[in-house]
């Protein structure tokens, strides 16, 4: 497996993008911002992770999928330590990254990877996006903010 980023005039992999946010508005907004990185095998696109610079030596990653016939092959886990490799690379400090606070593996997910919980932004996906979503049988409310030093 291979990852590079996207490239200017690209196609976004939109499809994939929504399956870790329902919004096309926000993901369109922060992929124009930030810098989107794609992971190949056999040159088919098997996942997707997008840096966006937040502050000073600080960068969030913002959107981490997989496609779902791979899921459960630790793609997910490769592309999160991937996008930490590659933002200390480019000389990031600090990574964050937020989830919802009925995400519950992508929660675990983080922390086996090195993130720290280090605040909830209560009522964002209330506040942001207009259906309500439902993971797990829990109503997704919470960002559930974490952040890792480099």
């Amino acid at each position: 497996m291979n990852i590079r980023k996207l490239n200017k005039g690209e196609k976004l992999p939109i499809e994939l993008l929504l399956l870790a946010d329902p919004s096309r508005k926000i993901i369109e907004e922060y992929t124009a911002r930030g810098e989107c990185f794609i992971a190949e095998a056999e040159r088919q696109i098997v996942g997707v992770f997008v840096l966006l610079p937040t502050r000073p030596e600080t960068v969030e990653l913002v959107n981490v999928a997989v496609v779902e016939d791979q899921h459960g092959k630790g793609i997910g886990k490769w592309l999160v330590m991937a996008s930490i490799k590659k933002a200390k690379a480019i000389g990031y400090k600090t990574i964050e990254i937020g989830t919802g606070n009925s995400s519950i593996g992508q929660l675990a997910l983080y922390q086996k990877c090195g993130f720290r919980i280090v605040g909830v932004d209560i009522d964002f996906f209330v506040r942001h996006y207009p259906e309500e979503i439902f993971e797990n049988g829990i109503q997704c409310r919470d960002m559930i903010r974490l952040s890792q030093d480099l």
